[in-house]
C-alpha cells in the first residue's frame, strides 16, 4: 500500500519560504551587485578607441542631431529600460527609502536581461514628491528606450504612470499595476476554461484594493467582467457608494471611489468573509497569510471556486486548505506551489516587443494579447486544475509574448515599426533572449561568474564549443604547417649537402685519377670504382639521414597536434557529445596534415636521392669521356 505523501507543516513551509533570504544575506554581498556593464562592440586593438570614442564617434553625433530617429541605430536606447523607483512601497516592506531598495531593482534588471534580452538597470529617485518623479523621469527619457516603475506607493503611483504615459515619447510601464494584471488575466482565462465558467458572468471578489489589484481589476473589466458583479474590500470592508471615508479623500483615491460606484451592485457591506459569499473567483493580494482567510469562507463561495492567494511569501491561507474547503482552482505567487501567478512571466515579454517594434506606449490591449498569449502556450501543453500557468521554465513564452504585443502594437498604430509579422518577431526575440542566457552561461562556465561554494558550472553553450573548436583546428593548422614548412627546408639543406658532398667525391676521384697517370692507370681505374662506391655509399647515408628527419618531423607534427586536442578538451571539460565531435574532427584534421608534412618530407628526400645519383651518373661518363681520351 503506498505512503501517503507528507503533508509538510506550516514551519517547514515558512522555513522554505524564508530561506532565500537567508541565502540572499550571503550572496548579495558575494557578489557585490547582481548587474554589471559590458561590451557588445568589438575592440580589435586600441585604434578601435578612435571609433568607438574620439574622434570617430562624432559622425554618428552628427547624424543623430540631424535625424534623431537615428539615436536608435547609433546607440542602444533601443534596448535600454530604467527601473525607477522612491522605495516608497518595496515589496511587503513599505517605505525604506530608496538606497535600501536598490537591490530590489537591480533584481528587476537581472530579470529583464535573463528573461527578454533587455538591458534594464536601476535609478533610485531621493524625492517622495509625484511632481518631481515625473519630472525627474521626464529629464532622463532622451537616453532610455522605456521605462519601469516599481516599488511607488498608491495612491500617487496611479497619478504617476498615467500623467508619464501621456506626456512620454517613450513607453512607460508600471510592473506593479500592469505587470501583474496581465498574469492574473492569463491564470483567470485558463481557470475559467477549467471549471467551465464564463468571464461575462462570473462574480469576482477582490481583496485588497492596492495598485496590484486596482490594475487587475481594471484589466479584467477590459477582458469583459462586469463590475457591477464584482466586489472590492480593503482593510475597512467592502466598497460601496455610502463609504464616506473614501468620499472624503476621492480627489486622491480617485480609483477607488470610482469603484465605489462601478461595483457591487447590491451595495453589499462587511468585510472579507461577505465579500466571498456567493463569489465565483476570489482574487486576493492583501496581507500576508496563513490565516487572511479561512475555509469556511470559501466554503461559503459558489461551487468549483476559483481562488487566487497571491500574497508573499506566505500566501493569504495555504492552498491545500483551500482545496480541502471545495475550490476546483488555486493559484498562488509562490513557485513552490502550483499555478504560480508572477509579473516575472510577464513583463520581460511584453517590453521585449514594445521595444522591437519602437511602440510609444503599451496599451492594456497589448496587455492583454500578452495575456492571451499566456494562457494559449499553457493550453497547449494541457490544462489541469493544478496547471494554468506556463512556468518560467518554459521560456518560449517570452518570444511568444512578444511577438504578440507587438503585433497588437502594430494593429493599434502605436508601432513604428510596421515592417515585422509574427514569426519574424518570434524569431528576432528567440535570438534576442537566447544570447542573453548564453552569455551568463559561458560567463558561468568559464569562470567569469565565479559559481557559490558547492555550486556547480554549467557547460559551455554549443556555439562557445564551436569556438574551441575551431581554434584548436587553426592552431593545428597553423603548428602543422610551420612543422611542414620546416620539414621542407630541413629536405631542401640535406638535399643541398648531398650535391656539395657529390661533386666532392667526384672531383677528389677526379684528381686521385689524374694523379696515378701512365702505367698506374689500371690502378687508378679500381681507385676510381672503389671512390665512386664510397661516393654512392656516403650519398645513400645522406638520404637515409633526410628521410629519418622527415620522419621525426612528422611524429612531431602528429604529437603537437595531439597535444592541443588534449588542451582543448581539459578546457572544456564536460562538454556535450557535439562538442567532443567537434574536437575529434580538430584532431582528424591535424592528423590529415601531418600525413601531408611527411609526404613532403619523402618528397624531399627522393629528390636528394635522385640528385646524388644523377651526380654519381655525371661522374661515371666524365671518368669513362676522359678513359677514352
Amino acid at each position: 500500500m503506498p505512503q501517503p505523501e507528507h503533508q509538510p507543516t506550516v514551519e517547514e513551509l515558512k522555513a522554505k519560504a524564508y530561506q532565500p533570504m537567508e541565502d540572499a544575506k550571503v550572496l548579495h554581498p558575494f557578489y557585490r551587485g547582481k548587474i554589471e556593464t559590458t561590451l557588445k562592440c568589438c575592440v580589435r586593438d586600441f585604434q578601435d578607441f578612435g571609433i568607438w570614442y574620439t574622434p570617430g564617434v562624432s559622425a554618428p553625433c552628427l547624424e543623430i542631431k540631424d535625424d534623431p530617429e537615428k539615436v536608435y541605430e547609433h546607440t542602444n536606447k533601443w534596448n535600454t529600460v530604467a527601473v525607477i523607483s522612491d522605495g516608497t512601497r518595496v515589496l511587503g516592506m513599505g517605505d525604506i527609502g530608496p538606497k535600501a531598495g536598490m537591490p530590489v531593482m537591480e533584481g528587476k534588471s537581472l530579470l529583464y536581461k535573463y528573461l527578454g534580452g533587455v538591458d534594464g538597470f536601476p535609478l533610485m529617485v531621493d524625492t517622495k514628491d509625484p511632481d518631481a518623479f515625473i519630472e525627474f523621469v521626464k529629464l532622463v527619457q532622451p537616453g532610455l528606450g522605456g521605462v519601469n516603475l516599481e516599488d511607488i506607493a498608491q495612491p500617487k503611483c496611479f497619478r504617476i504612470l498615467d500623467t508619464l504615459r501621456e506626456e512620454c515619447e517613450i513607453p512607460v510601464w508600471h510592473d506593479d499595476q500592469q505587470g501583474t494584471a496581465c498574469v492574473t488575466l492569463a491564470g483567470l482565462i485558463n481557470a475559467l476554461k477549467v471549471t467551465g465558467k464564463k468571464i461575462d458572468e462570473i462574480k469576482i471578489a477582490f481583496i485588497g484594493s492596492g495598485a496590484a489589484n486596482v490594475a487587475i481589476s481594471r484589466l479584467i473589466f477590459h477582458y469583459g467582467a462586469r463590475p457591477e458583479l464584482a466586489r472590492v474590500c480593503d482593510s475597512k470592508g467592502i466598497l460601496h457608494r455610502g463609504r464616506s471615508d473614501i468620499e472624503a479623500v476621492k480627489d486622491e483615491w480617485v480609483d477607488k471611489w470610482k469603484y465605489c460606484q462601478i461595483t457591487n451592485e447590491e451595495q453589499r457591506t462587511g468585510s472579507i468573509a461577505e465579500a466571498l459569499a456567493g463569489a465565483d473567483v476570489c482574487i486576493a493580494l492583501s496581507k500576508q497569510g496563513p490565516d487572511t482567510i479561512v475555509p469556511e469562507w470559501i466554503k461559503g463561495m459558489s461551487p468549483d471556486p476559483i481562488v487566487f492567494l497571491c500574497s508573499n511569501p506566505i500566501p493569504e491561507m495555504w492552498p491545500w486548505d483551500a482545496l480541502e474547503a471545495g475550490a476546483a482552482v488555486v493559484a498562488t505567487g509562490r513557485s513552490d506551489f502550483p499555478n504560480q501567478v508572477n509579473n516575472s512571466l510577464g513583463f520581460p515579454g511584453i517590453f521585449r516587443g514594445t521595444l522591437d517594434v519602437r511602440a510609444k506606449t503599451i496599451t492594456d490591449e497589448m496587455c492583454i494579447a500578452a495575456a492571451e498569449e499566456l494562457a494559449r502556450l499553457a493550453e497547449e501543453q494541457g490544462l489541469r486544475p493544478d496547471y494554468i500557468m506556463p512556468t518560467m521554465d518554459d521560456w518560449e513564452v517570452f518570444p511568444r509574448e512578444a511577438a504578440a504585443v507587438a503585433m497588437k502594437a502594430v494593429e493599434q498604430g502605436v508601432a513604428l515599426r510596421t515592417d515585422i509579422t509574427y514569426e519574424q518577431e518570434k524569431a528576432e526575440a528567440t535570438e534576442i533572449i537566447a544570447r542573453a542566457r548564453g552569455l551568463v552561461q559561458d560567463a558561468e562556465a568559464l569562470g567569469y561568474i565565479k559559481m557559490p561554494k558547492g555550486s556547480k558550472a554549467p557547460v559551455p553553450t554549443r556555439q562557445a564549443v564551436r569556438a574551441v573548436g575551431r581554434g584548436v583546428a587553426a592552431d593545428a593548422r597553423a603548428k602543422g604547417s610551420a612543422a611542414a614548412e620546416e620539414a621542407r627546408e630541413r629536405g631542401r639543406q640535406l638535399l643541398a649537402d648531398a650535391r656539395e658532398q657529390a661533386k666532392r667525391i667526384v672531383a677528389e676521384a677526379r684528381s686521385e685519377a689524374r694523379r696515378a697517370g701512365g702505367d698506374a692507370r689500371t690502378q687508378a681505374r679500381a681507385d676510381a670504382r672503389q671512390v665512386v662506391a664510397d661516393a654512392r655509399h656516403e650519398a645513400t647515408e645522406i638520404v637515409d639521414e633526410a628521410v629519418h628527419h622527415a620522419s621525426e618531423t612528422m611524429d612531431e607534427a602528429h604529437v603537437k597536434a595531439r597535444e592541443l586536442v588534449q588542451e582543448a578538451v581539459a578546457e572544456a571539460k564536460r562538454i556535450t557529445q557535439e562538442a567532443q565531435k567537434t574536437l575529434g574532427k580538430s584532431a582528424e584534421a591535424a592528423a590529415e596534415k601531418g600525413k601531408q608534412v611527411a609526404k613532403e618530407a619523402k618528397a624531399a628526400a627522393k629528390e636528394a636521392a635522385r640528385q646524388a645519383k644523377k651526380a654519381r651518373a655525371k661522374a661515371k661518363d666524365k671518368k669513362k669521356s676522359k678513359k677514352s681520351k
